[in-house]
């Protein structure tokens, strides 16, 4: 006869973390923006010789470090070992090392993390050498592989951002884009109507047979005629395009403010909205700084700021080509920028450049680009993230103009104001 033995299962830290919230915590890092260019052209703050690679499984692992502190998830032996007191130190320390290696293993094994070409599958490729007992110990290996987001972790952090976000607006659930125009549909909310050719056959049965016999009184077999049909109405719920403009002038990063990487959490969390509660809605991303272009949503992650100027009319012009092109009721642009507009793209494709005040040249190419969007029957919603003077005269042009909004907001309420502005969009019935 055969015995099974069990024993209590002891876990290990590993166990005891919870890696969701682990991977939340490391949003701001694994999102954050930097700076494109050469190193001759970056900010006045960053030492190029020194700066480590953003994208490294190092400095993935330094910031999986901090993250576990801000937890509280480390042992006391360990919060020790970090702090160079005691003689199980070193001990304390490999098994602080050997925590982080299975943690970056455990994201790639789950799929939230990738490592590019060169690095073996399944591992980290950050395994300390035998008998290596600091942390630091390994790292040159370390540097040589990259890691990035995956489709289904950049699908988490848009999640979360956004439960964070519904949870500062007090909201538990959310639906469709409401009008205040009634259509036929499955869902009742108002008396029922006459059918008129086109409505869907939601048919109000018992006001269709009381119709009938009122007209040809009780017999049978009833006398049912096209003027009986009666039909229930719903409220009229409107499809909407959208495009998100970003700013990537290099103001969005200067000054040791990183204005960029919440603009990407604002994406991923409206992605994230309008694929589980709008599947009739588009979002679409444009970027803009010396020139403007699409960006899929995959690459959101590590796009970066740069040397750029301010081209915000080619922004609105590949947003409009974009929306014109989207059969929707509702059509509107969500812009985020910190900066006045500072250049242009002239029609022989050179770019035309004056970050000095507000040139009138690059206004009245910007105001005609609104003026196209709005002919186009484009809503301009802006989100302002500084408020030099200058800024504030050229938005509130553009909103007269585009008969749209402008908001005021920071870095920690950007994300509150965009939601909520999306998620309080009311328009006309297009007919």
């Amino acid at each position: 006869m055969r015995f099974t033995t069990y024993s209590k299962y002891t876990g290990g830290l590993l166990d005891a973390i919870d890696l969701q919230e682990l991977l939340d915590h490391l949003a701001d890092f694994l999102l954050r923006s930097g700076f494109a260019g050469s190193p001759g052209q970056q900010a006045w703050w960053q030492d190029p010789e020194h700066e480590p690679n953003p994208h490294s499984i190092e400095a993935l692992k330094e910031a999986m470090l901090r993250a576990l502190l801000e937890l509280g998830q480390l042992t006391p032996e360990m919060l020790r070992a970090l702090r160079g007191q005691g003689e199980e130190a070193e001990s304390a320390r490999q098994e602080l090392a050997r925590l982080l290696d299975q943690l970056v293993e455990r994201l790639v094994e789950e799929g939230y993390l990738n490592l590019k070409p060169g690095a073996p599958q399944g591992q980290a490729s950050t395994d300390l050498a035998p008998g290596a007992g600091h942390v630091e110990q390994g790292k040159a290996a370390s540097r040589q592989v990259d890691f990035q987001l995956t489709g289904k972790g950049l699908d988490f952090l848009g999640y979360r951002t956004l439960r964070h976000l519904l949870s500062a607006l007090g909201k538990s659930s959310f639906g469709s884009h409401e009008t205040p125009h009634l259509a036929t549909g499955v869902e009742t909310e108002a008396a029922s109507r006459p059918y008129e050719f086109g409505d869907t056959m939601n048919l109000d049965i018992p006001s269709t047979l009381i119709r009938a016999l009122r007209r040809g009184g009780p017999r049978v077999p009833l006398d049912l005629e096209y003027d009986d049909l009666m039909v229930h109405q719903a409220e009229y719920r409107s499809s909407c395009a959208t495009v998100l403009l970003l700013d990537i002038s290099h103001s969005m990063i200067l000054y040791g403010e990183d204005r960029f990487t919440p603009a990407k959490k604002v994406a991923l969390a409206l992605s994230h909205l309008i694929r589980t509660q709008y599947p009739g809605d588009t979002l679409r991303v444009v970027t803009f700084g010396d020139r403007a272009q699409e960006i899929p949503l995959g690459e959101l992650a590590r796009v970066q700021v740069g040397p750029y100027h301010t081209n915000t009319a080619e922004g609105f012009r590949v947003a409009r080509r974009i929306l014109v092109s989207q059969k929707k009721d509702m059509r509107q642009i969500i812009m985020i920028t910190d900066g006045k507009p500072s250049a242009i793209t002239l029609p022989d494709g050179q770019v035309y450049k004056n970050p000095i005040g507000l040139d009138p040249r690059v206004l009245r190419e910007t105001f005609r680009e609104v003026a196209a969007c709005r002919k186009a029957g484009i809503l301009i919603n802006t989100f302002m993230l500084a408020r030099d003077p200058a800024l504030v005269e050229f938005v509130s042009r553009v909103s007269e103009l585009s008969r749209g909004k402008a908001y005021f907001a920071n870095t920690a309420t950007l994300g509150e104001y965009v939601v909520r502005d999306f998620l309080r969009r009311r328009t006309r019935r297009v007919k």
